[in-house]
């Protein structure tokens, strides 16, 4: 049985070093903190929170409720350590960091399959099996290395995402479908007309609305790769409709004429339930961002699945990189875990390097990988959308509901149809922890009793 490197003590990395040693697999842990850190780190715990204490809901009626209640199904260990870490925060999951991540840390150091190796890893091996942990702000000379394995075209070093909705929440009696002067399919992209009073409100708001304040290391880099929208309104009155509100080749179906301007959805997904406001890339708290676009026309009620970031982020092109084990298509030996493959947020985090370490360990354990997770899941509609060649231009993405396939019935009320995703999501993972039973008990096993006793009863 070979040693399994795993690059990076975050979350990500700290699951999957987990996962693997309570199956009998020998784990290299190799952690860059202390000897050199990052802009963003104070520690040198494993998991250290950067920003948040929270781990968002707890309802399972949500969509990180469901993904905490599939976890807790395949024995995640952050999630037990969360758990008995907590914080009051209503119906969220929040941790006393210190705790958390010194708990964590404890774990990992005291278990004696995992090598802890604290220096800086500069090159991927090729001789072993890896999970390349890294995070968004992986270290320059491994950054390096890994463009070099997966291509100079497929690593970003940055994330100016635009804002995504809730299909369902956006007014089809106000938007329209049509591709520019009609070319591509009619329904490419769904068009939010502005007549000249709405868009000069709306430019005013831009203008006006709250920023969020870059870190100096962000800065420069961000704002010389992409400009955020609020930036290019500052220009002129008419510089977003001569850019990327441009209305020409656009035909308002209700009035017949070309709109004043237009900002334009495009699909974010092959079940076109998300969209994404193209060209929206913003540096707008999330608060202003809700106010200032529902002043568009038709997205008045939209829900917000992701909001627009601009933040320092080393991600790959996963869907063009990884297969649905989360290993790399072109070099088998190394899988990618964590927000270095786009799963934004701490849990997704967790879940990614669980997944890869699942993954790798049937391979190893039984010469083949499980079956996929099911899409009706929340865990298993994140790893589909980050590993679909379909999903372009790829963004980094927590869990939402959005994700998730239609449901066969339409719901109206918010409240029940979301309940019914997670019914749907639950019975889809049980089906599935059924059928593997076997390679799940290990993370279940007395070792994993033991280790989470030593904190203060486990949490099984």
């Amino acid at each position: 049985m070979p040693t399994v490197t795993v690059i990076g003590a975050g979350l990500a990395g700290s699951e999957a070093a987990w996962q693997l040693a309570v199956r009998g697999i020998d784990v290299e842990l190799v952690e860059m903190r202390p000897e050199k850190t990052t802009p963003a780190h104070h520690t040198a715990l494993f998991a250290e929170l950067v920003c948040s204490n929270s781990l968002k809901s707890a309802d399972p009626a949500t969509a990180p409720g469901m993904l905490k209640t599939e976890l807790e199904m395949l024995g995640s260990m952050v999630l037990a350590t969360a758990r008995r870490n907590a914080v009051p925060a209503g119906a969220a999951l929040a941790v006393d960091r210190e705790r958390f991540s010194m708990a964590i840390t404890d774990l990992l150091s005291s278990h004696p399959r995992i090598h802890i190796v604290r220096r800086e890893q500069r090159e991927v091996p090729l001789d072993r099996p890896v999970i390349v942990a890294t995070g968004p702000l992986t270290s320059d000379p491994l950054s390096a290395d890994i463009q070099r394995l997966v291509g100079s075209s497929y690593l970003s070093f940055y994330d100016a995402a635009a804002p995504i909705v809730d299909a369902s929440t956006v007014d089809r009696s106000v938007c329209f479908f049509q591709s520019r002067y009609d070319k591509g399919e009619g329904s490419d992209y769904l068009n939010c007309p502005f007549d000249k009073e709405s868009y000069e409100r709306f430019v005013e708001a831009l203008v006006a609305a709250d920023r969020v304040v870059l870190k100096d290391f962000e800065t420069e880099e961000l704002f010389s790769a992409c400009q955020p929208i609020e930036e290019i309104a500052r220009r002129g009155i008419d510089a977003l409709r001569f850019g990327p509100f441009k209305p020409v080749g656009l035909t308002d179906p209700r009035t017949g004429k070309r709109p004043w301007a237009v900002l334009q959805l495009r699909p974010e997904n092959r079940d076109a339930t998300m969209y994404n406001l193209v060209g929206c890339q913003t540096n707008l708290t999330f608060a202003e961002q809700a106010r200032v676009f529902r002043m568009v026309p038709g997205l008045e009620s939209a829900q917000f699945l992701r909001y627009g970031v601009m933040h320092r982020n080393t991600y790959v092109d996963s869907p063009r990189i990884l297969d649905w084990r989360f290993a790399v298509r072109a070099h088998d030996s190394i899988r990618m875990a964590g927000q270095i493959t786009g799963t934004e947020g701490y849990m997704e985090a967790a879940a990614s390097g669980l997944w890869a370490a699942l993954a790798l360990a049937s391979e190893l354990l039984t010469g083949a990988p499980p079956e996929p997770l099911p899409r009706e899941t929340a865990l298993g509609s994140l790893l589909a959308y980050a590993t679909d060649p379909l999903t372009k231009p790829y963004q980094p993405m927590h869990v939402n509901f959005g994700l998730l396939p239609p449901l066969d019935a339409r719901i109206r009320d918010k409240r029940a149809r979301k309940a019914a995703f997670a019914a749907r999501g639950h019975e889809a993972a049980n089906a599935w922890t059924s059928r593997h039973q076997a390679l799940l008990r290990d993370a279940l096993d007395s070792l994993y009793t033991t280790a989470l006793a030593s904190q203060g009863g486990a949490h099984r």
